[in-house]
Order: structure tokens, then C-alpha cells, then sequence
């Protein structure tokens, strides 16, 4: 499988990671948080500490996406709203 990002989906994911978090809108730069792994255009914008943090992140605890009532898909959709809609 080849691994290498197109030169398209670097400028993609470079966008995303200028907004702001998906989650709780800590303004950006933001991490790109990978819907599923290898699928470069689903990626979305989350601040540290919704991406990874320990209690708060999806990689954690994701106590920040049950307050917020928020999953995956509904964060993407913030995302792409705000690159599609400056």
C-alpha cells in the first residue's frame, strides 16, 4: 500500500488544520483527526485536547463530544462547513 500523501490531500489537510476545533472552537492551528485511517479527505479539525486529551479527547475519555451531544460525522460536517464557507 502505498503511504505517500498526493499533493492534494497535503493542501487538504493543511486547510483543515487552520480552523478551528470542530469541537469546542479553540481557535486554530488544530490537529487532523482522521475519520478512518487512509481516507485523507475525511479528516477533522480538533484542538489537542479534543483530539488526545486523556479525559476530554475521542482518543480518551471523549467527555468534551458527550456534552457537546457531538460524534465524528457531526464534527466533519463543522469542519467542511467552515472550509467551504469562509
Amino acid at each position: 500500500m502505498n503511504n505517500q500523501l498526493t499533493a492534494a490531500e497535503r493542501r487538504h489537510i493543511a486547510r483543515v488544520k487552520e480552523q478551528a476545533c470542530s469541537v469546542c472552537d479553540a481557535p486554530g492551528p488544530s490537529e487532523a483527526h482522521h475519520i478512518r485511517q487512509g481516507d485523507q479527505y475525511t479528516v477533522v479539525a480538533l484542538c489537542t485536547e479534543c483530539h488526545r486529551g486523556p479525559s476530554m479527547g475521542w482518543h480518551g475519555g471523549r467527555i468534551a463530544w458527550r456534552v457537546r451531544k457531538m460524534d465524528e460525522l457531526q464534527a466533519l460536517n463543522v469542519t467542511l462547513k467552515r472550509l467551504l464557507n469562509p
